[in-house]
């Protein structure tokens, strides 16, 4: 049983990611065992269809963009079910904006008139039915959401005894891996750029779980303790809404927390709240979380602009424009889909189009720039891969399989039938794809 410690030394002497999963078999977040996209050691298919490798097919309750998790035999997703009771919501006391021009509160969807009820789903693998759904919060959402987006488009995340489910505005929940409900903390309504929705994901940094809530009004970063749910620490955070999630990495035997953010990717000491560094240049609707390996942190970040920043995690302080920003690229950068990092290699896509880029994770250097996949229409998911290849899932239900390679090859094009925008799961031999509607295991016959 090769560690994922040992896989995470490859990468660097400097940095590595710390595991959540003592092998290859587990995914515990939506970025994958070491949180760059990639799974260790897996080998799933590189063709499928609706009648080709598929293991099973299931439609999922409820609706949502939640990623699917797993650990052992358990997949663990987040869903929304609307009850249809009508409720009177309660008015949010609105503060200041600080500055940002009062965004917010238009352009987003329509303000819900009933409930819904917020459920974690936990799936058995082998088989793909449900093994246990746990109501965590019912509510009526105060605000609306973009027409892509969901009341559930956060994803949970593991460590295979308890699994944290953050709902936003709905609250960060505890339960155990057998869905019993363990603690739950309300961090209050958020108030989110023109409507869009939520959909920060919860991190785990040693013994702390770590929320991320960027806003119109004052936002805050978050640690509980990821076992009792007491809080440790809450901090300010100068920024405005934003949707990355929280990675933890270690740097020099020391944990660090690295955020995302229009005004300053952040690297934050998880005991304490503290800024480690910080660093300018990305820009505003921040989506992508962070990767990090081979001594540094990649950042990105594409709306009304472009920055692919790589970032050397062991200087201190205000760190933007100077030699910790090691390099970086200002064309064709995602905005919602996060950077993989695979192979030494950094792959992005332009915007939320189906183009693809590929540089050298060292230097910067590109292999390649702008190669369209013919398959694909447009990409939410965030690419996955495994040694040699790498998986861009598009909206329209077609994923196209690329070699990792210093020349742009494409293996495959694959088509299922729903639409894709959550970011896949890969644990040994299988794929798994969450649709709008079914959740597919994919797997070799």
């Amino acid at each position: 049983m090769k560690s994922i410690l040992s896989f995470a030394a490859l990468c660097c002497l400097l940095i590595s990611v710390p595991s959540l999963a003592a092998d290859e078999l587990y995914w515990p977040t939506f970025r994958g065992p070491v949180n760059t996209g990639v799974a260790p050691d897996a080998d799933p298919p590189v063709t499928w269809s609706e009648t080709e490798n598929i293991k099973w097919k299931v439609e999922f309750p409820g609706s949502g963009l939640s990623s699917p998790v797993i650990w052992g035999d358990k997949i663990f997703f987040l869903t929304e079910i609307e009850t249809g009771s009508a409720a009177a919501a309660a008015p949010i006391q609105q503060q200041p904006a600080q500055g940002r021009g009062g965004r917010g509160g238009r352009g987003g969807g329509r303000r819900p008139t009933s409930e819904y009820s917020f459920e974690v789903i936990c799936m058995d693998r082998g088989a793909g039915k449900v093994l246990w759904q746990t109501r965590v919060k019912e509510a009526l959402p105060h605000e609306g959401h973009h027409n892509d987006g969901s009341f559930a488009s956060y994803s949970p995340v593991t460590d295979g005894k308890l699994v944290w489910a953050n709902f936003g505005s709905r609250g960060l929940h505890c339960l155990d891996v057998d869905g019993n409900l363990k603690w739950s903390q309300d961090m209050g309504p958020l108030r989110i750029r023109a409507g869009f929705g939520e959909g920060s994901s919860a991190g785990i940094a040693g013994n702390a779980v770590i929320v991320v809530a960027d806003q119109e009004d004052q936002s805050y970063i978050y640690a509980f303790d990821k076992v009792s749910g007491n809080p440790l620490w809450k901090k300010e955070r100068d920024e405005p809404t934003g949707w990355g999630s929280p990675i933890a990495v270690e740097v020099n035997g020391k944990l660090q927390v690295i955020t995302n953010g229009t005004n300053f990717v952040r690297g934050y000491d998880p005991l304490t709240g503290e800024v480690i560094w910080k660093c300018s240049g990305q820009t505003t609707n921040p989506i992508p979380t962070p990767v990090a390996g081979l001594g540094k942190v990649y950042c990105a970040s594409g709306y009304r602009g472009s920055a692919l920043y790589a970032i050397d995690p062991t200087k201190t302080g205000d760190v933007s424009n100077t030699d910790a920003v090691v390099w970086k690229v200002t064309e064709d950068t995602p905005y919602v889909p996060s950077p993989i990092l695979i192979d030494g290699k950094i792959y992005v896509i332009s915007v939320n189009k189906e183009i693809i880029s590929c540089y050298d994770a060292n230097d910067g250097t590109a292999h390649y720039a702008k190669q369209t996949l013919e398959g694909p229409k447009g990409i939410y998911a965030s690419p996955v891969g495994v040694s040699g290849r790498v998986y861009f899932a598009g909206r329209n239900g077609v994923t196209s399989v690329v070699k990792t390679s210093d020349a742009f090859e494409v293996l495959a094009t694959n088509t299922l039938d729903d639409k894709i925008d959550a970011t896949p799961a890969i644990v040994g031999n299988e794929i798994y794809i969450k649709g709008l509607k079914y959740l597919y295991c994919i797997a070799k016959k």
